[in-house]
């Protein structure tokens, strides 16, 4: 919102919010569809000539709602791919955190295609009775697309150069185009987040090319939806905070400078706010003496400047099918809210969406590993996300597995070569049954200096923390355990028992296993249980406990025979509710995955990770942080390596101390 709102502020549909805000389309969608469906319906030897030429004249009318849905795909691509690139630095020119904050503000940008359309579709009612000539519009007519390119290059360029300076006015600027400026560190969509009454202007303004050629009956698709693609294409280019212009464009030709804007000229205009006004021609710059004197030195540093390597490695990868989209370099609004696979599948477009999600698939089995999104801790050291193109069920299958395996090992060395010193790895990446908890890489390259951690201490930390939290000091100790049963679990029954907690094992085989796994823990640790301690660990087939440490396999009936006001906390990397129950209960409290939230140093987090709420991340990704900001030397995976009591206790310590903080958020 601009600093004083003026008038024409807000969307007039807003009260519809974002779900419903499409219905303003709908009846001008209906109303071409019907004109489709007559023209189809209607034979020329049936009606009058005049009837014909009224009907062929709505041919332009037709191309709207396709315009308006390549609009939005060029939109996306434009954000995916410039998130790509400056997750990797690489040109990048504003070196600025982008926050949550900004997302939100920016979440309406497609406010700006439904206004477009509303106006297109208006001006299609009335401008084709203008002129008779557009009867039927051609693809190409080479005087049209002239006229546009002449049109643009004059009184477009030059009356938006004198409109956007009086917008800097203090006056115009504090009531409308400040909003605009809220991004210093802009994305592609932040070209189009004004207020209502700014974009018509901007409408008008680019719309003075389209009328003209349609007054003038040389009017084309071609020169229509080109038009208006080059628009959003150039927007984007200068919006995108990446130098993607080569320097051998001006070297071949230097003229272009005064035709051409670059990424990096206009982003001088973000953070100068007094200079490069220019749309995109920077020639009206050079003309009326606001060029900024550094654009030249921006642009020659932004072109030179090269991958910035990360010191850490968190390695991803996705769940579901459409947690794609939910990944950085996907929707940024869904990005930027906690993932629910249940209801996130349910959304309309994303149904809409299913030959893409499937292409998706296909594509993934093809790639490597990618970096989606890079952060920094206080400018100590640089963090990045990267993804292994494989999802949740692939895991599960044997025959992936050998893949999926050369591509964690792949990532592993890669990020050794470009000099990272830990990497993390996250959900199913650790699975036991895949690399034995990241074991079978250090096996097979002992030598390797890159640190591999599974922030299994750091996990069995915290959840004894969240269990102490919650039983009360004078309460019943006792505690239910279920699920799939791993080093972690063990190791929390352990100091759960020690410190004087019943653990009540429902099944017999998991009871025995237990006990056994005990005494091989009591000779690994420098501490053991006593006879008491021991005593602590039990079978019951009872359920009535309140608080429930839960694990893959975790069950529905599992579920239903716990007591109301159930505590669920659990243990395992993904939630074990997640694909396992038909539906959660009202009145049972469902803890997040174990998960602490990130201190204020660490920049430039914009996107949640998975199923966990803003600024918070995964157990795994924190320990990876706080062994390179520790600067330990040691590895911490495995299946068969113990989780030390020295351990947990270490890094605990180390998470606090650093500004990471217990989550008390439930589900």
């Amino acid at each position: 919102m601009a600093a004083k709102p003026g008038i024409l502020t807000d969307w007039p549909w807003k009260h519809l919010g974002s779900r419903f805000k499409y219905i303003v389309l709908a009846p001008w969608v209906v109303d071409s569809m019907y004109t489709a469906l007559k023209m189809m319906s209607k034979s020329t030897s049936t009606i009058a000539e005049e009837d014909i030429s009224r009907d062929d004249d709505t041919m332009i009318y037709l191309i709207i709602l396709p315009l308006l849905l390549w609009r939005t795909i060029h939109a996306q691509i434009w954000t995916s791919y410039a998130r790509f690139k400056t997750s990797k630095a690489k040109n990048r020119i504003i070196d600025k955190p982008i926050e949550f904050e900004q997302v939100d503000r920016e979440s309406n940008w497609d406010e700006n295609i439904i206004l477009n359309g509303v106006l297109f579709y208006l001006g299609c009612k009335w401008v084709p009775a203008a002129s008779m000539e557009n009867s039927p519009m051609p693809f190409w007519r080479t005087d049209g697309v002239v006229i546009t390119i002449l049109i643009h290059m004059g009184p477009v360029e030059y009356l938006y150069y004198w409109l956007h300076r009086a917008l800097h006015h203090h006056f115009l600027y504090s009531r409308y185009h400040s909003h605009h400026h809220s991004s210093i560190a802009t994305e592609p969509v932040t070209s189009v987040i004004h207020p209502i009454g700014e974009l018509v202007s901007y409408f008008v303004l680019f719309f003075i090319p389209i009328l003209t050629v349609i007054l003038t009956g040389t009017a084309s698709i071609v020169a229509i939806v080109g038009y208006t693609t080059y628009v959003d294409f150039m927007n984007y280019l200068g919006h995108c905070n990446v130098e993607l212009v080569s320097s051998s464009v001006f070297r071949f030709f230097p003229f272009l400078k005064y035709l051409f804007y670059t990424p990096s000229f206009h982003s001088l205009h973000h953070t100068q706010f007094r200079t490069n006004y220019s749309l995109f021609m920077p020639v009206y710059d050079y003309l009326y003496g606001t060029l900024d004197t550094s654009s030249d030195e921006l642009y020659t540093a932004s072109i030179r400047k090269s991958d910035k390597q990360p010191d850490v490695v968190h390695l991803a990868h996705p769940t579901t099918l459409n947690s794609v989209y939910h990944m950085r370099l996907g929707l940024a609004s869904l990005a930027s809210r906690t993932y629910n696979p249940s209801t996130t599948s349910t959304q309309w477009y994303l149904m809409l969406a299913w030959p893409l999600t499937r292409m998706w698939k296909v594509l993934f089995g093809y790639i490597s590993s990618f970096v989606v999104e890079r952060n920094t801790f206080n400018g100590r050291i640089s963090l990045q996300t990267w993804v292994v193109p494989k999802y949740a069920f692939q895991y599960k299958l044997t025959s992936e597995r050998k893949k999926i395996n050369v591509l964690i090992e792949e990532a592993i060395l890669e990020a050794q070569k470009a000099g990272v010193k830990v990497i993390s790895l996250r959900l199913l990446n650790q699975a036991e049954e895949l690399n034995k908890n990241g074991e079978a890489y250090i096996a097979k390259h002992p030598t390797m200096k890159i640190r591999v951690v599974d922030g299994s201490s750091l996990t069995v930390a915290l959840v004894v923390n969240n269990i102490i939290k919650i039983i009360p000091q004078g309460a019943s100790k006792q505690v239910t355990m279920k699920g799939k049963f791993t080093k972690i679990a063990y190791t929390i029954a352990f100091i759960l028992c020690q410190r004087g907690y019943q653990v009540i094992v429902p099944c017999m085989d998991e009871f025995e296993k237990r006990k056994i796994k005990f005494k091989t823990m009591m000779m690994e640790n420098t501490m053991s249980l006593t006879s008491d301690d021991r005593s602590n660990l039990n079978l019951s087939t009872t359920t009535n406990h309140q608080v429930w440490l839960v694990g893959d396999g975790f069950s529905d009936d599992d579920q239903t025979n716990a007591p109301a006001g159930t505590f669920f906390i659990p243990f395992s990397q993904v939630p074990p509710w997640i694909g396992n129950l038909k539906t959660m209960r009202k009145d049972c409290v469902y803890f997040n995955t174990p998960a602490m939230t990130v201190p204020s140093e660490i920049e430039n987090i914009h996107s949640c990770e998975d199923w966990l709420p803003r600024r918070v991340m995964s157990t795994s990704r924190i320990a990876g942080t706080v062994h390179a900001l520790e600067n330990w030397g040691w590895h911490e995976c495995g299946s068969n390596s113990s989780i030390t009591l020295e351990a947990v206790e270490k890094v605990w310590v180390a998470s606090l101390r650093h500004g990471f903080c217990p989550l008390v958020h439930r589900k």
